[in-house]
């Protein structure tokens, strides 16, 4: 593929969803304002396919179908509502497609998210996969009630994690298995910056650094440990993800725990890459 244009907007889809079970107003309102923005560039550029995915926030939501109608309204597509499933099997091929073959396989693909996180196992394909609804937003709202959380609240978003991932063995996700562990999406990629040291956000010095685990632990620790304000003063915090990535580092934490690596490969080529490279079988 060739990259003409790469955005990301934080815009918590998923807010109130695991309590209420409903997309909130103000959170489709800001997807679409989002959307309007992304279907301008897309059409400048002269892209005559376009795909949208919506993963567990829209899985979850009693109203799906209103926020699908909205979402046609405004770029003309039906939002496709990915499952567990296929999103495991784009955001491995996203991940994994340019790693060379430098790295040793199996290699587990984790892709952290707002409402869930996917575990994939596999080589040249996907062998076993997993969604589990753990993720850094669902984690917040379920647990941690304080800023920053306190020891009591982080054990129980690790018990929560803990028993989610005692699932992912009867889905033949075996992690202990994994000779190259892949972390994607904003979450890991965070992590990695505070690892790295940057001062900034810095996306080419993130993509492929492959950091100790013991180094990202650490990192972990610092960030679940700070308020959101500190962390929002960080150069390399995206202020969207300020309140919500302590309950994201915990699920890095508990797995990086659970394999047998002594590195975390870091890839910003996720989900989105995998959706793009899809696109050659869905037409707008």
């Amino acid at each position: 593929m060739t990259e003409l244009a790469r955005d990301m907007r934080i815009v918590r889809l998923g807010e109130g969803v695991d309590r209420t079970g409903r997309i909130a107003e103000a959170a489709l309102q800001r997807t679409l304002a989002a959307l309007k923005e992304f279907d301008a560039v897309a059409r400048e550029l002269g892209a005559d396919r376009t795909r949208f995915c919506a993963t567990s926030a829209a899985r979850d939501a009693e109203n799906a179908a209103e926020f699908s109608a909205a979402v046609r309204s405004v770029i003309g597509v039906d939002p496709e509502v990915i499952p567990g499933a296929e999103e495991a099997e784009l955001s491995f091929a996203g991940a994994v497609g340019s790693l060379g073959e430098q790295y040793p396989q199996p290699y587990l693909v984790v892709d952290i998210g707002g409402g869930s996180t996917e575990f994939i196992i596999g080589g040249d394909s996907v062998e076993a996969a997993r969604s589990l609804d753990i993720g850094s937003v669902r984690l917040t709202e379920r647990h941690f009630a304080d800023d920053p959380p306190t020891a009591a609240q982080v054990a129980a978003a690790t018990a929560d994690v803990e028993s989610a991932m005692d699932t992912l063995a009867e889905a033949g996700v075996d992690v202990t298995a994994a000779r190259t562990v892949v972390g994607v999406a904003g979450t890991v990629t965070t992590i990695a910056a505070g690892a790295l040291g940057l001062q900034a956000y810095d996306r080419d010095a993130i993509h492929h650094a492959d950091l100790p685990v013991e180094q990202v632990r650490r990192t972990i620790a610092n960030l679940i440990a700070m308020s959101s304000d500190e962390r929002r003063a960080l150069g390399y915090m995206h202020p969207g993800r300020a309140d919500v990535i302590g309950a994201g580092a915990v699920i890095l934490d508990v797995l990086l725990r659970r394999t047998r690596v002594g590195s975390v490969l870091v890839s910003e080529h996720d989900i989105l890459d995998g959706i793009a490279l899809s696109c050659a079988t869905h037409s707008r």
